[in-house]
């Protein structure tokens, strides 16, 4: 079941005698979303159906368990109407341009269709309206909602259906919410609930704050962009296109959110136990899994296991493709048995923020040991294969050599969202850094030199087009991709490489089994088409997060903003007090600096008094100092300038910043549509 990557290695073997004429590349789609897979595709992933077992459909019966209400029209528009072109009773039967392991998750996934009865009574979950589900489990007084989706208006909507479908209680009211980590797809939706409920008290997993600035906030531009490639959001939803996000259909539209939570736990000796309207849960710390924080909660009374995402209905991230900090897979293997160590004897039902439950202890307990087991594979064979002289490149494909047949057959840990290949070399990157310690890797060119010097040492373009002809007739993607994007690196308008390079990345889209990898290569694809960036992702950096920033972290942000080369010529000294807590700012060095201290500094160029929510203002660019001077918003003592020095210094991001290169020579952007 995780052959996929082994079918890529070998699908020279399907090859074809004739060579593809040169008109059998073009940058054009004719606007049908993609083009067909060809023969070499079909086979592969023919091939690799026969290796399924299309007969365990035990995940697809806890699915369908305990639908309530399925959703109205306006709630199905969020995301699942868009998807209506998966026949949710063709789980077996993948079109051509799909790897059919995939696309029986595609049609999993498409299952979840509303509201659904965890516990009678109890638990409750919407399920389809976000990449994460959106949680109500019964309190005392009212509701506690865990884990609130990605954006506000999805969590509007889903909260409204809840409330308008749940067989009893839904006119009380949202008493607490909790958030189990800290990616976006779990808290963004905060404010629509605090705004249904502005007295909800909110609870966050161990430095959750910190860790979402830090991920979604310092490198914010960067992985928003990122983030569109993984998760396809300039694709079209079809055969050709966007099929599933692994974790769920995809992800919603609209502004992510953030309130920052009351009480974050302490977690001191791993496990803390709290009573939130009457109801005891105790947490168990798993930062370092999933997310650099994150939390997994059992509640005795009902004997429920919420696991958040340390677990779902396959393999997971241990390096995300969007970029973030890599995960330590022991670890997460490890938190997973301490669940079965803790709970294992009693847990009845287990939820999560993705997939549908699982019911019965043995079946929890069978459920939670092979996703334990698949973490702790992947960490201590990838470092086997590390002190066995393996090397970063070589992992990828050699983990999949190794794979015990156990862990090849259990659909729910397939690389829908994590791929072993990257996994793997994420294990070996958390150890051992990206270098290989091969000396000709120690200091390489920058990319596009390196390009050049390899298309004039392959003899020219020409040439090299030439050969990637015959490896694609020959099925042969991997290596025509390599050496493609060494000729449209070098000249981004050479037409004729960036639609072959297209090409070739599009059919490794529709081998791929996990579904980042397959948008990531259609994604590519579509951009070597247009020969211009398409729209992006929803910014995690927003305004929204960016106002429960404290000023040391807004300042943080600030400081990756600057441009050091302006900056060496612009030192300053600066006082800030924000509601009467004292920074003392400085530039030196081309650096901005910032720590917190007891008072002002004496000495400072200039000192600034201000409140939270005017500086927050200023740094967003939506009001002006002196504007809030005037109105007495603000004071400023000291020398005027120096804002003038620190904004002269900063940069704006480039949100649709280049990836593949870029041409000039644009094509049809209609062919998307």
């Amino acid at each position: 079941m995780k052959q996929t990557y082994k079918f890529l290695l070998t699908i020279i073997l399907f090859s074809s005698t004739s060579v593809l004429a040169d008109d059998e590349h073009s940058l054009a789609i004719k606007g049908a979303g993609g083009k067909p897979a060809t023969e070499q595709t079909k086979k592969a992933n023919d091939s690799f159906a026969k290796t399924l077992n299309f007969n365990d459909v035990r995940a697809f019966e806890n699915n369908n368990t305990g639908l309530v209400a399925k959703f109205d029209q306006k709630t199905g528009d969020i995301i699942r109407n868009s998807f209506s072109f998966i026949d949710v009773n063709s789980a077996d039967k993948a079109p051509a341009t799909v790897n059919p392991s995939l696309w029986r998750q595609a049609v999993l996934n498409q299952q979840a269709e509303g509201l659904y009865e965890v516990l009678p009574g109890k638990i409750y979950q919407i399920r389809g309206t976000d990449l994460a589900s959106l949680s109500f489990i019964r309190g005392k007084t009212g509701w506690l909602v865990y884990d609130v989706l990605t954006t506000k208006e999805a969590a509007a909507q889903s909260l409204k259906f809840f409330q308008e479908n749940v067989p009893e209680g839904g006119d009380l009211p949202i008493v607490a919410m909790l958030y189990s980590h800290s990616h976006a797809d779990h808290f963004g939706g905060a404010r629509a609930i605090q705004n249904a409920y502005p007295e909800v008290k909110v609870f966050g997993s161990k430095n959750i704050t910190k860790e979402t600035v830090d991920e979604n906030v310092l490198a914010g531009n960067a992985m928003s962009r990122r983030t569109a490639y993984q998760y396809g959001a300039t694709l079209g939803r079809s055969e050709h296109g966007i099929v599933d996000a692994a974790l769920s259909k995809g992800i919603s539209t609209g502004e992510i959110t953030y309130v920052t939570p009351s009480y974050e736990l302490n977690l001191q000796d791993e496990v803390e136990t709290l009573t939130i309207d009457g109801l005891e849960m105790i947490f168990l710390d798993a930062s370092g899994t999933e997310a650099p924080s994150e939390m997994v909660t059992y509640i005795p009374s009902m004997k429920a296991l919420w696991t958040g995402e340390v677990t779902y209905q396959g393999m997971h991230n241990v390096y995300t493709l969007r970029g973030a900090k890599v995960r330590d897979a022991l670890k997460w293997s490890k938190k997973i048995n301490k669940m079965i160590d803790m709970w294992g004897d009693d847990v009845e039902v287990l939820f999560a923020s993705h997939s549908a439950p699982i019911w019965s202890t043995q079946e929890i307990v069978d459920y939670l040991k092979m996703q334990r087991d698949a973490y702790g594979f992947t960490h201590n064979q990838a470092l086997r294969l590390a002190n066995s002289g393996y090397v970063l490149q070589d992992m990828g494909d050699k983990i999949y050599e190794v794979m015990p047949e156990s862990i090849q057959k259990a659909w729910h840990t397939n690389g829908y969202h994590g791929t072993y290949s990257h996994n793997a070399r994420a294990v070996y990157n958390m150890y051992l850094g990206y270098f290989d310690m091969n000396p000709a890797n120690l200091n390489p060119l920058p990319i596009k030199a390196e390009s050049a010097k390899f298309v004039e040492y392959m003899g020219g373009a020409e040439t090299i087009l030439k050969k990637a002809e015959k490896d694609f007739a020959a099925g042969d993607y991997r290596f025509v991709a390599t050496a493609l994007n060494k000729v449209v690196q070098a000249d981004p308008d050479n037409l004729k490489a960036r639609a072959m390079l297209a090409d070739a990345f599009e059919q490794m889209g529709y081998q791929a089994e996990g579904a980042g990898w397959r948008n990531i290569y259609l994604t590519g694809a579509q951009e070597l088409r247009l020969g211009k960036v398409t729209p992006g992702a929803p910014k995690s950096a927003s305004a929204d997060i960016l106002s429960e920033m404290n000023p040391g972290m807004l300042l943080d942000y600030i400081a990756v903003q600057v441009d050091a080369l302006k900056a060496e010529k612009t030192p300053f000294t600066l006082n800030i007090v924000v509601d009467g807590d004292a920074y003392f700012v400085e530039m030196s060095n081309g650096n901005l600096s910032n720590i917190d201290v007891e008072k002002p500094r004496s000495g400072a160029d200039a000192t600034i008094t201000i409140s939270d929510d005017g500086f927050t203002k200023i740094l967003l660019g939506q009001a002006r100092l002196v504007d809030l001077i005037e109105s007495k918003e603000a004071t400023l003592k000291g020398d005027d300038t120096v804002l003038t020095k620190l904004v002269s210094t900063l940069v704006k991001f480039d949100e649709k910043f280049e990836i593949v290169p870029f041409s000039k020579k644009a094509v049809d952007s209609n062919l998307y549509k």
